[in-house]
């Protein structure tokens, strides 16, 4: 072993020879000088130095959030104190969402998603119960008719039977699927459209080419195969796609297909928020969508269930689509699928783990 100049390597400090020995011959293996801290020690500091920094960001965009639920500049949920044994903390709890089709081109309050979803703070998991939108819907006390047309019923009735909409809706799903329903959240498309595009878009693989067009309401969908990463706009035409009218037309796609798209969506936006650049545009995503979602959730619940679920992972998700039986014009729910979703609900609320996760 050689220096650029050809000599040893120099001795360290009260060494006589590689042996120990006094004159002993030099060692072919010497001790070598203690290293000034090099480029693995600098790195180290370097990512200490972004882990401190990404907590910070972290902490700020929160604190963020907190300042505008407390000062009124997001106006999100209602303003009544929330008692401590109730906190999302600390208490499962269970909230239905139901994403309309109501667009200002299209004015309508059909709710073409329909979703369950219970969440455990011990355990910091949860289960997403979905609904076909065309389920056939058969429940004591009500009329018998697709699953999607009972929150606009119930807003027609509002005036004489004096009950919100969005509470018959918790009332009648707590019913269904056989769990107390504590809160609901109602989000239109242009949400869903502004939350993506926040984001900065969504990763998604179409397993197939979709085309549909209608002048009517401004629909406009083509997409190709393949991984993609789509806006807002594309995200939406993504999860809703139902059939082709272009030529040549595209493959089909029916309320499960849709459901597993939702899914996939899902798991890639909790991707997307759990991500530093997530974080960072949190606050954004909320101005986005203030406007377009309804909520009976108190605020400081909803700063509860930040604290409580932020950090949750995505494989203590559990999905639980429901499908069934096409036979025009309804779906007809595969009863044992239904039965497991409820069990899974109910499992969640006692703290027991998910099984499985239907991730796609």
């Amino acid at each position: 072993m050689s220096t650029k100049n050809g000599s040893l390597p120099p001795r360290s400090r009260g060494q006589r020879g590689g042996s120990g020995r006094p004159g002993g011959p030099a060692s072919k293996n010497p001790v070598r000088k203690k290293k000034k801290p090099g480029f693995m020690s600098r790195l180290g500091r370097m990512m200490l130095t972004l882990v401190l920094i990404s907590a910070l960001v972290v902490i700020g965009y929160l604190l963020y959030l907190y300042y505008k639920l407390d000062s009124g500049v997001l106006d999100t949920g209602v303003n009544q104190p929330v008692a401590a044994g109730n906190s999302a903390k600390v208490k499962p709890l269970t909230m239905l969402l139901l994403g309309t089709d109501y667009r200002p081109e299209h004015k309508s309050y059909l709710t073409d998603v329909i979703m369950v979803v219970t969440l455990n703070p011990q355990t910091k998991s949860a289960t997403i119960v979905s609904l076909p939108r065309d389920t056939y819907m058969e429940l004591d006390g009500y009329r018998r008719t697709k699953i999607n047309e009972y929150y606009t019923r119930f807003k027609g009735k509002e005036d004489t039977s004096g009950i919100s909409a969005e509470d018959e809706m918790k009332t009648m799903m707590g019913k269904y699927l056989d769990v107390n329903i504590d809160y609901v959240t109602i989000l239109n498309f242009q949400a869903f459209r502004k939350a993506v595009d926040e984001l900065g878009g969504v990763k998604v693989n179409i397993s197939e080419d979709m085309c549909y067009t209608d002048s009517v309401d401004g629909t406009d969908i083509n997409l190709k195969q393949g991984p993609a990463k789509l806006d807002g706009d594309n995200a939406l035409d993504y999860v809703r796609y139902r059939k082709s009218n272009c030529d040549p037309k595209t493959k089909p796609s029916d309320d499960f297909d849709r459901n597993r798209r939702q899914s996939e969506v899902l798991h890639s936006l909790m991707d997307q928020m759990q991500s530093l650049g997530g974080v960072v545009k949190i606050g954004g995503v909320l101005d986005a969508i203030n406007d377009n979602m309804q909520t009976d959730l108190e605020k400081d619940q909803i700063k509860n269930m930040i604290a409580a679920y932020w950090q949750m992972s995505k494989n203590n998700v559990e999905f639980r689509p429901v499908t069934g039986t096409w036979r025009s014009p309804y779906v007809y729910i595969n009863e044992e699928e239904l039965d497991a979703a409820k069990r899974s609900l109910k499992d969640r609320l006692s703290g027991a783990a998910p099984t499985a996760s239907a991730a796609p």
